[in-house]
């Protein structure tokens, strides 16, 4: 009883009570009924008063502390919001420490989640990059001990197997260096080198690179341009060259047999866009957020055989990154994909800068 406010109030107004009634009995003309009706009416006040001082001002914020505190206890993370500007006035000392508690409590939840989050990654990516390594590294061993199993007197045999050999080990090489370069573009170890170049030049030579695989598949490369019109823009070459080769290359890669790839440059006022445009599958909505993760795969299995790291478009998301710049991705199931972005057009030679 005595551990609740009311039984602290029924203490302490008693006390103030009897004092009251005693020094109030010091006093002559003090009737009886005085010292009784005053010491009722001190006593119900009192006890009033300090109850619900004690019930809003502390015990309740206690209750609030101990809830908060089993809260966190329980790794529950529905912790109410604070209070706003009433919170901050509040005469309570108490409501300032569950204040604090829950700044804290808030704090530590953010940050168990990206924890949980990170861990999750790891996971998946060390999941990942161990079935990509096994795939290379499987096929070439295989090759090679049938060789080394007898097959190597047959030279036809042994001619087709070694260059299925060595095409898989050339692509765990480039599977190495994509996962190089992604890592080292996140870290920033690589530096961009920033210089004005006309756009139409990196897409042609592209183009021209990738012109037997598109021949192969029947796919005809389309480039849509002003010819009056400058596309010179400020940005490393060597890598926004590297973009285009990812996204020409997948376009044609996974666009239908005897389909299109157009690309297309357009001037604005500050910037020029690029768009890369294919006549595929398409991706499903639900797939679209995903695919500039490492090693996401719309469909796995044809993708392996398409061959590719599924580091291309990651890589391609950080180059933008790294400008200043973010890809976007429209696409519609069985119509194709848009892969666009922008660059900022770079300011003719001799211009005069704009006045702030």
């Amino acid at each position: 009883m005595f551990t609740t406010s009311r039984g602290i109030a029924f203490i302490l107004s008693s006390a103030i009570t009897v004092l009251l009634v005693a020094f109030l009995s010091l006093m002559e003309e003090t009737s009886p009924t005085v010292l009784v009706v005053s010491g009722a009416l001190n006593f119900a006040i009192s006890y009033l008063l300090i109850t619900l001082s004690l019930e809003f001002l502390v015990f309740r914020e206690i209750s609030n502390i101990y809830t908060m505190l089993e809260k966190i206890q329980k790794k529950d993370t529905t912790i109410a919001p604070r209070g706003g500007r009433s919170s901050k006035a509040s005469i309570s000392p108490l409501k300032k420490i569950q204040n604090t508690i829950n700044s804290y409590a808030e704090a530590k939840n953010r940050e168990i989640e990206v924890l949980q989050k990170n861990e999750a990654f790891r996971r998946e990516f060390i999941a990942d990059i161990s079935h990509e390594l096994k795939t290379p590294i499987f096929a070439a061993q295989g090759y090679i001990h049938t060789l080394l199993d007898g097959a190597i007197e047959d030279y036809a045999v042994r001619d087709k197997f070694l260059k299925r050999a060595a095409k898989s080990l050339n692509n765990l090489e480039k599977l190495v260096q994509d996962l190089i370069i992604l890592n080292q573009m996140e870290s920033g170890v690589i530096r961009f080198t920033m210089a004005p170049f006309d756009l139409k030049e990196p897409i042609m030579e592209v183009m021209e690179q990738l012109e037997d695989k598109a021949q192969k598949r029947g796919v005809k490369i389309n480039f849509q341009y002003q010819k009056d019109q400058s596309y010179r823009t400020l940005a490393d070459r060597d890598k926004i060259y590297r973009v285009f080769q990812n996204l020409v290359s997948n376009a044609i890669k996974y666009n239908k047999e005897g389909g299109e790839v157009n690309i297309s440059l357009k001037n604005h006022k500050n910037h020029v866009t690029i768009k890369v445009k294919d006549e595929g599958m398409g991706i499903p909505p639900e797939d679209l957020k995903r695919i500039f993760e490492r090693f996401y795969r719309v469909e796995k299995s044809r993708s392996r055989e398409k061959g590719g790291t599924g580091l291309g478009l990651a890589i391609v998301k950080h180059i933008l990154e790294g400008h200043k710049s973010k890809i976007s991705v429209s696409s519609a199931v069985s119509k194709g994909s848009i892969f666009s972005f922008d660059l900022p057009l770079a300011k003719p030679a001799g211009s005069v800068p704009d006045k702030a």
